[in-house]
């Protein structure tokens, strides 16, 4: 009940980096679902919009060791607009993933069927035995729901987890009011 009577708990600035790490872990545990469940195997762009994923948690974990180590407040505070230039950086990621799927732009070559498709010896080698290979292509959506393919609905998620960590940021904290 407490957080529906106080819904902008989290926006205190170290309540709202352990919400973004969690945030971000819980987007990567539900693309690594619907891998491995659903049979929808990642593109190139869904795996670099993981990367930032990662890159919000790693940054999470070490605000959080910093503010162990350090007063709690200028780190998190800091921290938190680092985490919403991440949130951004996702955001465009997913803005550009859901651009090629709409066909607003041309994607990467090696996704798309473009004329420059990097292929390997072991790619080669493995092929000459007999191995299929099928491209995972960016501009076709594994699915879409309510309109939205996944790429879309993660430039809305990017989108408010960045606007939060802004707010974050910009929120007066009691100790900072006392120091």
């Amino acid at each position: 009940m407490f957080f529906l009577t106080h819904p902008f708990w989290l926006i205190h600035p170290v309540r709202w980096v352990w919400t973004a790490l969690a945030s971000a872990l819980f987007l990567l545990g539900a693309a690594h679902a619907f891998e491995t469940f659903g049979h929808m195997p990642p593109c190139e762009l869904c795996l670099k919009q993981r990367e930032v994923y990662w890159a919000a948690a790693a940054a999470g974990v070490a605000i959080l060791v910093a503010a162990r180590l350090v007063p709690a407040w200028p780190v998190a505070r800091i921290g938190c607009g680092l985490l919403a230039l991440i949130f951004f950086g996702e955001m465009g990621v997913a803005v550009y993933h859901a651009g090629v799927e709409w066909k607003f732009w041309p994607g990467p070559a090696a996704c798309t069927g473009g004329p420059h498709v990097h292929v390997t010896l072991a790619d080669l080698q493995a092929f000459a035995h007999g191995k299929r290979f099928e491209v995972v292509r960016c501009d076709v959506p594994a699915f879409r729901f309510l309109g939205l393919s996944m790429a879309g609905w993660n430039v809305l998620f990017a989108l408010k987890l960045a606007v939060l960590s802004v707010w974050s940021a910009l929120t007066r904290t009691s100790a900072e009011a006392t120091a």
